[in-house]
């Protein structure tokens, strides 16, 4: 196993300086990771020093997701002109909370169709309940997206090895797991991908692959 392959290395703090994104980026295509993920603010120029040597994956309705559904196409569309390959989607979740799931499931429909890009969609998990975190994963699923991601990392706790298992076994084969949030050493790393996550995020990535070198 690759673990460079599982990680989309994220700079998403607001305090990031330009200078720091780009140096975050070369770095991460030195080491050789899957992806970086960044604000959309910086990904024309995250885009522009990564040369095609990594990808790039923005967030959208970050760290959210309350945007209208309008702002949020524009938001990924932008994105993808601006050199994005992947989008990481907080979904909305006060319209689902509110029971509003053909609102969710269009949103999230729009954005895979008119973006053309990968659409991970983030149910923020740490604010709903193991029911909630099925019927989510299941609107993706009708959705057509390509991953259901755990959290932003902003909420009040991040993945855990049973929201990862739950949502791999709604998924199956048909829908890959991103996990995200608070996955800052090599053990839960693993332990993450032991328990079914196809893609990690984690701002921690040169951690955790010092940790693996060292293996």
């Amino acid at each position: 196993m690759d673990l460079r392959r599982y990680i989309d290395n994220s700079i998403l703090k607001p305090k990031v300086s330009e200078r720091e994104v780009e140096d975050f980026v070369r770095e991460s295509a030195r080491v050789g990771f899957y992806a970086v993920c960044v604000n959309p603010y910086h990904v024309k120029l995250a885009s522009e020093v990564a040369g095609g040597d990594i990808k790039v994956c923005s967030v959208v309705g970050f760290p959210l997701g309350l945007s209208p559904k309008e702002v949020k196409l524009h938001e990924a569309l932008r994105a993808v002109e601006e050199g994005a390959q992947e989008l990481d989607v907080v979904m909305n979740i006060s319209a689902f909370k509110s029971g509003r799931y053909s609102y969710v499931e269009e949103e999230l429909k729009a954005l895979k169709r008119e973006s053309g890009s990968v659409v991970k969609v983030i149910i923020e998990t740490c604010y709903l309940s193991d029911e909630e975190k099925v019927r989510a994963t299941e609107l993706c699923l009708s959705a057509g997206v390509d991953f259901v991601k755990t959290t932003t990392g902003f909420g009040p706790s991040g993945a855990t090895l049973e929201d990862v298992r739950l949502l791999k076994r709604v998924a199956g084969d048909r829908l890959k797991v991103k996990a995200s949030g608070g996955i800052r050493d090599l053990k839960t790393a693993l332990a993450m991908i032991e328990a079914g996550a196809d893609r990690l995020g984690t701002s921690s990535g040169f951690k955790i692959y010092k940790e693996y070198k060292g293996m």
